[in-house]
């Protein structure tokens, strides 16, 4: 029964916060309380032990990513859904890794909360679908492409990511110059990237989130 189910809900806009917490009882779930910021939020799962808690990204003191992070640490049962406005690929990908069940649009209507919130209790992930997509289409098949880089152009590709010239990263491996140039070009043909100069440099600032995944 969703009587049954207890929800925290965390949010530092108090209209943003009062609405859902209205919603949310209006489809009959048990709402323990709200918080207008991550650290009051970390106390109160602390204390009451929600069977879910739904978090803000940006919030005051503490982000939704931090609470969850602390609350894995100290091993507690509460299951998480992110309510938020971004986007961005490394949220994105930090999500997954977390094992977040839950990842919507503040955009969605309230019953894709009611399904998401029904999907989590079960185990089961529900992301909004533009997160999907993303996920889909973007995140995992770069992933899949860096599989194929070797030790060595994974290292020079954290490297360049780093700032850091063919020169400065040929003296610091002790290797030629022209062998980080073809490292490089290993790279570029690796990640399908075109084949001008620039093309390396433009590829991590779009996919700096993946630099700590090679």
């Amino acid at each position: 029964m969703d009587d049954e189910i207890t929800i925290l809900v965390a949010d530092d806009h108090p209209i943003l916060l009062k609405g859902l917490i209205q919603e949310l009882k209006s489809y009959n779930y048990k709402v323990l309380g709200g918080a207008e910021n991550g650290a009051r939020a970390l106390d109160l799962i602390i204390e009451w032990h929600p069977t879910i808690a739904i978090l803000d990204v940006e919030m005051p003191y503490l982000t939704g990513i931090e609470v969850i992070q602390k609350s894995r640490e100290k091993e507690l049962p509460t299951e998480f859904i992110i309510l938020t406005s971004h986007k961005e690929k490394g949220l994105i990908l930090q999500t997954k890794e977390l094992g977040i069940l839950g990842y919507l649009l503040k955009e969605e209507p309230f019953v894709e909360v009611h399904r998401c919130i029904q999907k989590v209790v079960r185990g089961t992930a529900y992301y909004s679908k533009v997160f999907n997509d993303i996920l889909s289409n973007e995140i995992v098949p770069e992933l899949e492409k860096i599989k194929f880089l070797t030790p060595s152009e994974r290292t020079i590709l954290r490297m360049v990511g780093k700032g850091m010239s063919s020169k400065e990263i040929g003296e610091t491996l002790s290797i030629s110059f022209r062998t980080v140039e073809k490292h490089r070009a290993n790279i570029i043909s690796k990640l399908d990237l075109p084949s001008h100069i620039d093309a390396l440099s433009v590829w991590i600032k779009e996919h700096n989130h993946l630099l700590n995944k090679i």
